[in-house]
């Protein structure tokens, strides 16, 4: 009788815990560098809107300016809401995705929250708009300058 010693081959069905270890490793690398960069692109898509309802706050406000033949409204909220209602929101985080429309005597000086419009006829900025905070964008610029 002749006995046969034929390797045959191990069929492979998975894989190895050291395979697995790896992939879990990178993932977590992976991981760690995109969530701080999505994060910082949240605040940037934030701070975009901010300065897109700014723009339509100051659009309104010139609209009503030209129709009241150049008289500028005296708050945002009463006389004001046929023209632009609701108020959009000031969504940067340090603005605190606001509505709230705060009367100023020009730009801002301070950190605060929504908008500043300035109600002061006397003032080179009388009907002007402002993002209500000194604080900064992830650019670096103050938010008063938007």
């Amino acid at each position: 009788m002749l006995y046969s010693f034929k390797k045959t081959k191990k069929v492979r069905q998975g894989f190895t815990l050291v395979e697995l270890m790896i992939v879990v490793a990178i993932m977590g690398i992976l991981a760690a560098i995109a969530i701080p960069k999505f994060a910082n692109m949240l605040e940037k898509s934030r701070e975009g809107a901010t300065q897109g309802n700014l723009t339509a706050i100051r659009s309104a406000i010139a609209i009503y300016y030209t129709d009241k033949e150049g008289i500028f409204p005296g708050d945002l909220t009463t006389s004001f809401t046929s023209y632009l209602y609701p108020i959009p929101p000031a969504k940067a985080t340090p603005l605190g995705n606001s509505t709230i429309v705060t009367g100023a005597s020009g730009i801002p000086v301070a950190a605060g929250t929504g908008w500043a419009y300035v109600t002061n006829a006397a003032s080179a900025y009388a009907g002007a708009v402002f993002a209500n905070s000194t604080a900064t964008d992830t650019k670096g610029n103050s938010f008063t300058t938007y």
